[in-house]
């Protein structure tokens, strides 16, 4: 099963790994990528040109991006619309503690289907991989929180991206502000690559001072919510969400909830070859908590972001080792 809404993947200078397209194209997903013309031509190579949308902006930045494909969403007639970060290497259903890779399109349907019953919910998605522990307790979704990477958006709504580095956090709460609903799955988890680790993107704009600049950035704009701390050796911008707790779901009229339990068809298949990449995939979960304070790290020790990333590849697997 697919979602009924269209996919758009906003990419830039990651015409080499292209990890969601991928990701989408191991589950039969359908997408567009969305690039500045003048890297038409290397993705076309990787994807084939059905996949590419071109947009007509030049080098504005991501915020201009994501708000063509909003316009070009509402313009084509779509009721909604997802957008993706180009650098997600998986799609996963967490259910009875276990993390399973999916095999289609169906998790996506089923948050569709579940927002579509309000008329108050303007932001859902997926929870990450590493937030989403299985050996702990968690619900199904959580209301009134941030969502970040992969966004299912109201194509009707007057809303648009606004910023430089929290476009995403910035959305959320304005749509909180204003009484509406977010809502993060942890049934249906996205296995999303640590900042700074893949080449492109936005990956220049953290190094230095940039992630101080992102803080800052939201709590001048969000200052009754945002503090500015220092987790795990980097800035990072704090976000209060307690306040939003009063805000309700509200069903659409005439919408009518089906008991029971609805699997859409989805069953539980053991592959034994699958299971050794699932542990080589936790194995490197866990060695990329680290990868964020190692790469600024050396990145204040002079080193290029390169020659970062390329160090890191290398403590990576030294950290894997161990844990084998």
């Amino acid at each position: 099963m697919n979602p009924r809404y269209p996919i758009f993947v906003p990419s830039k200078g990651r015409y080499e790994s292209c990890l969601t397209m991928k990701a989408l194209d191991a589950i039969s997903v359908p997408y567009r990528t969305v690039v500045e013309e003048f890297e038409f031509e290397k993705y076309a190579k990787a994807l084939g040109e059905a996949k590419i949308l071109v947009q007509p902006t030049h080098k504005k930045g991501l915020v201009v991006t994501r708000n063509w494909i909003w316009d070009h969403a509402r313009d084509s007639g779509a009721r909604r619309f997802w957008t993706f970060d180009d650098n997600i290497d998986g799609f996963y259903r967490l259910n009875r503690n276990i993390k399973t890779p999916v095999g289609d399109g169906t998790i996506l349907r089923c948050i569709e289907d579940f927002v579509d019953r309000y008329e108050n919910i303007e932001v859902a998605g997926m929870n990450y991989f590493m937030f989403a522990s299985r050996k702990t307790r968690v619900p199904p979704f959580a209301l009134n929180t941030r969502v970040y990477s992969n966004m299912l958006l109201d194509a009707r709504s007057p809303r648009r991206n606004e910023g430089f580095y929290n476009d995403d956090t910035d959305l959320c709460l304005r749509v909180l502000k204003d009484g509406n609903c977010t809502v993060l799955f942890n049934a249906f988890l996205i296995m999303k690559s640590t900042t700074m680790t893949v080449k492109g993107g936005m990956t220049p704009h953290y190094v230095g001072d940039g992630r101080r600049r992102m803080a800052e950035e939201l709590a001048a704009k969000h200052p009754d919510v945002t503090t500015i701390t220092r987790k795990w050796g980097r800035w990072q911008h704090q976000v209060d969400y307690s306040r939003f707790a009063g805000n309700e779901l509200r069903l659409r009229g005439g919408v009518v909830i089906p008991g029971g339990t609805n699997d859409y068809g989805m069953v539980l298949e053991v592959n034994e070859e699958r299971e050794r990449e699932l542990l080589d995939e936790s194995l490197r979960e866990r060695a990329d908590r680290h990868a964020t304070e190692f790469l600024h790290e050396k990145v204040l020790e002079g080193k290029t972001v390169d020659e970062a990333q390329a160090l890191w590849l290398i403590e990576r697997e030294r950290i894997i080792s161990q844990d084998l």
